[in-house]
């Protein structure tokens, strides 16, 4: 890791991606002719107050901060990909998109395992651990499988190869290597803080969790499960830190291999042009954090793909 000790990341966006610092994150999209069309977005780089540092309390702040920076990415990504740098949707239609989606996402992902599940239970007369192990294998499978089937996707491939691209700058700035597009090929797309691997871990970390819960009637539980979703999430997050922190430890790259894994799905080996486009989204970032920029950060021939 670099001597700033900080965890710098970001996502894919459609035909680009965003880089996130402690002052500034910057989406870098293609425009449909080739330019780069860049946004710069101001992050809080003050101190937050103690409660907020707390384990679990950090992580329900910070996936609450990365949701909102991250779908503020989509839509600048979307407005450029169709030809209009600033966002034409209202509020109202970017609210119903979000309902629409958490309502898929509650059912798909917690409705559909729990009533399988209990349904064995009740009808069948699997034990109250078989049931719950159902439920967590149902919800693994579910999420692993949804993963697989949008991987697919002509369309997603090309957002899975920025995907690629923006694992690969990151890996590459943590091993002190220029950002440079050769430099950055031949690294790893697999990152050990990434948003696949996360998902899995996540429902991992809800199975047990759920068991605080497994007593209760069925609507109950479904109910609680509910609410303690940011819990779980926000738990998940702490084991990613803290696993990422050890990454160098082999016992700990073992124990995470399944879930990296995950990220064959979801990343691909990115072009040139895709390299320069998530170098371009991160140098913006280390300025602004005022990490000390060299000459090498950005090669000619990164400049010349992004110009």
């Amino acid at each position: 890791m670099n001597e700033q000790h900080f965890a710098y990341g970001g996502q894919a966006v459609l035909e680009g991606v965003m880089m996130r610092g402690r002052c500034q994150a910057t989406v870098a999209v293609r425009r449909p002719d080739g330019d780069l069309a860049l946004k710069h977005l101001p992050l809080s780089g003050a101190s937050k107050a103690p409660w907020q540092r707390l384990p679990v309390l950090r992580g329900i702040i910070g996936l609450k901060d990365a949701f909102t920076l991250g779908r503020a990415a989509l839509d600048f990504s979307a407005s450029v990909v169709v030809g209009d740098d600033e966002d034409n949707l209202s509020p109202l239609a970017q609210g119903a998109v979000f309902v629409g989606a958490i309502t898929l996402g509650l059912g798909l992902f917690v409705l559909l395992p729990s009533a399988v599940a209990n349904f064995a239970y009740t009808r069948l007369g699997a034990p109250l651990l078989a049931r719950e192990a159902l439920e967590g294998a149902i919800n693994l499978a579910l999420v692993v499988g949804y993963i697989y089937a949008i991987s697919r996707l002509r369309d997603i491939q090309r957002v899975f190869g920025f995907h690629g691209a923006e694992h690969k700058v990151i890996n590459a700035y943590e091993a002190g290597a220029p950002l440079t597009v050769d430099a950055v090929r031949p690294f790893t797309r697999i990152h050990p803080r990434c948003g696949t691997s996360f998902l899995v871990i996540t429902a991992l970390i809800g199975f047990v969790i759920f068991l605080a819960v497994a007593g209760m009637p069925w609507w109950q539980r479904i109910g609680a499960r509910i609410v303690l979703i940011p819990v779980v999430a926000a738990v998940a997050l702490e084991c990613m830190r803290l696993a990422a922190a050890h990454y160098h430890r082999p016992w700990v790259r073992r124990l995470l291999a399944p879930a990296l894994a995950t990220q064959y799905l979801t990343t691909r080996e990115p072009d040139d042009l895709m390299i320069a486009t998530a170098i371009a989204a991160l140098v913006p970032v280390l300025e602004a954090d005022a990490v000390a920029a060299t000459p090498t950060l950005v090669s000619d021939s990164a400049l010349a793909l992004s110009a």
